[in-house]
Parts: C-alpha cells; structure tokens; sequence
C-alpha cells in the first residue's frame, strides 16, 4: 500500500472522545499534528485536548459529513459505533482501521469465525439463536461456560456464567440483544494481551506481551513484561501479528489471550483501537501505544515498540479510585494520568498510575505491593 504521510498540521478525526481519545490526541500533537474529535458527549476527555470538536451522534451523515470535510484521515477510539456511519466517513476520507475491521471486532460471532479461520485458536464455542440451541450448546460444550451478548459487552458486561442447568432460562431472559454466543469455561492460568501496530507499509511492531489482572471485571494491573515461559512469548507475539495481517490492518490492534493450565494461547478478543493494557507503553517505552497508533493511520515509519524499563499499571475506577489520587500524587515513584472525567461513577475508568522498574528487575507479587504502597 503506498500512500503520502500526512505532512505537519494535518488534522485527524477521532471517533470518540474517551479517554484513549484524550491520550492519541496528545500522542498526535507531539507528532505536529491536531485532533478533531466526534463524539456524542459534552467536555469529553479528548475534547479537552483536541484542536476541534464536533458533538453529534454517530449516525447523522450531515455532521459526519461535516465532520470528514474538516480531517485529512479518520480513526476511531471505541467499538461501540456505527459502521454505516464509518462506511460513509471512508466514502469521503481515508479511514484506519477500515469499517470491515470495525465490523468484525463488534460481533463476537464474527470476530470468532475470522479468528478461527485465520488458523488462531479460541476457546470452544457455539452461536445461540435460541433457548433449543442454547440447550444444545450447553449439551455439546459442558458446563460451567459463559453466556455472552455478541455486540456491546464490555468490562464484564453483557455475560453470564453457567454453572448448572438451572440457571439457563434466568440467563437467556436476562441477556440482549440476540443471538449470544455461548463460550466453553476455559481453565487458565493467566490473561496475558499484546498491542501491536501495523502501518500502511504493511510493517509492524509490537510491545510486549504482558499479563492483565482483573478485579470485578475490570482491568486492574497490567505487567509489563508478562511473567511466561519464552515459548508462550513468542506464541503471544506471533498471534497479534498474524491477526494484523489477516485484517490487513492499518492502525492498531491489542489482542487479549487466555494462557491455559496446559500452557495453550488461545485469544479471548481483539480490540483495533488502543487499549487499556497498553497504558504503561507511555511511560516505559520511547514510543508509546497511543504514538504507534498516530503514526500507522498517519503513515508514518514505526519505531521499534520496545520498553526501557519494566512496569506496572493500575486503574483507578470509580469514586474508590478516585479517593487514591491525592495518595498518587504524594508518592514520587508513583506517575499519574488523570483522564478529565467529570464525575466518578462507580465501574468508571478515571485514570491509572505507573510505577516503573530497571528492566529485567519486575518483583513478585509482594514487591508490586509494596511498590504500589497506599494504592495496593
């Protein structure tokens, strides 16, 4: 694919305005280049950072048309958008990702049979139209196994596990919209995720794999690098690549991965956007998630994605979260990034913190506690 970088003081439109919005948008103006963010939302985190904003729905063609007639390239930030109205932006701007990959990380039906067929393994699974064919999935997969929405699930939302029959007619009422997808319990031993950049040149780079620690659905720690053997690395690493290159991506991409007792890498999700495990990339590495992102829409070479030194992220969510950040910031080891969320909403990602490390020298689990100190 040939196409000209995007010369300085181009603007790029971001679909969303998030905070993965607000941290590509301060990645993109330290690569000389301004932000027009879309988005439904009033004082977004992004819109506070951005040059300009337009605040629509994701469906009105004329804003959207507006909107692509004030950006030289456009990029989302969420899934939860619509394609159609991404099919028309790409009708007027270029688009990276493309809409089709958009499309295929929105449907877990989809995203499962693209994975399958790229040769990547997935736990075992089974669509379900129907309170028979849940039956039957059930009867063909075992339980205990997990009944998920197949579009607009995230942090644990949209799901239901399994553990007996007698809780497949609350879970079938309870879960919209169908068909779900029912997904084979996968006994692991770890989630591990890799991000990974792939640029209009077909190139690609890609950080660590690290492992992701969750508490109550939501992503808690990420470290970096993932304690795994080296073959489970270098499983980790070529997945994220092949699935790049099977969407021919241009843009970003974090893969999510179960690593199983047995020691099998099987994806659980891919997300084309930036991704919250790839947070600490800001502070341990010379080019971060957000910069790699900016600069594959933007057709920009990609810098090796490499870290200077090891990491741990964490969350801060929810009015709990938020009740840590004076503590963030009296602790000087400690580097904060607050998100510009205006009220503290329980489940609600407010920022993160990083505490960094001499590579090679990540502790065990007493050290990151300690090395948290009031956060942990």
């Amino acid at each position: 694919m040939t196409a000209r970088p995007l010369p300085p003081n181009a603007t790029i439109g971001l679909v969303g305005g998030g905070q993965l919005g607000r941290m590509s948008a301060m990645a993109a103006a330290r690569l000389g280049y301004r932000c027009h963010i879309l988005t439904r939302e009033v004082d977004s985190p992004a819109a506070q950072v951005s040059h300009a904003v337009t605040i629509s729905d994701y469906r009105d063609p004329v804003s959207l048309r507006a909107f692509a007639a004030a950006v030289d390239v456009i990029s989302f930030e969420f899934e939860n958008i619509s394609a159609e109205g991404l099919d028309l932006l790409a009708s007027l701007r270029p688009v990276r990702p493309a809409p089709p990959v958009l499309r295929i990380s929105q449907d877990r039906i989809a995203e499962k049979t693209f994975l399958n067929q790229a040769g990547v393994a997935t736990a075992p699974w089974a669509a379900v139209g129907s309170r028979q064919e849940l039956e039957a999935a059930v009867q063909r997969l075992g339980l205990p196994a997990v009944l998920k929405t197949t579009r607009l699930g995230y942090d644990g939302k949209g799901q239901a596990m399994l553990r007996a029959p007698e809780d497949l007619d609350a879970a079938w009422d309870r879960l919209e919209p169908k068909p779900l997808v029912l997904e084979g319990f996968v006994d692991f031993a770890s989630e591990i995720s890799v991000v990974a950049a792939r640029g209009l040149d077909g190139a690609v780079a890609s950080f660590d794999t690290v492992e992701n620690r969750h508490r109550n659905h939501i992503l808690d720690l990420t470290l970096a690098p993932a304690r795994i053997a080296p073959a489970v690395d270098e499983a980790a690493q070529a997945i994220a690549c092949r699935v790049a290159e099977a969407l021919d991506l241009v843009g970003l991409l974090a893969v999510e991965m179960f690593l199983d007792s047995g020691g099998n890498v099987l994806v659980n999700e891919i997300a084309p956007r930036p991704h919250n495990s790839g947070h600490w990339t800001i502070d341990a590495c010379p080019a971060s998630q957000f910069e790699l992102h900016i600069r594959s829409i933007a057709g920009l070479p990609l810098p090796a994605a490499r870290r200077h030194s090891d990491a741990v992220m964490k969350n801060l969510i929810g009015p709990e979260g938020m009740a840590l950040w004076p503590a963030a910031l009296a602790e000087p080891s400690l580097i904060p990034h607050l998100y510009g969320k205006a009220e503290a909403l329980p489940g609600r990602k407010m920022g993160h913190v990083t505490r960094l490390f001499p590579r090679g020298s990540l502790p065990g689990d007493f050290g990151i506690e300690a090395a948290l100190g009031p956060l942990r």
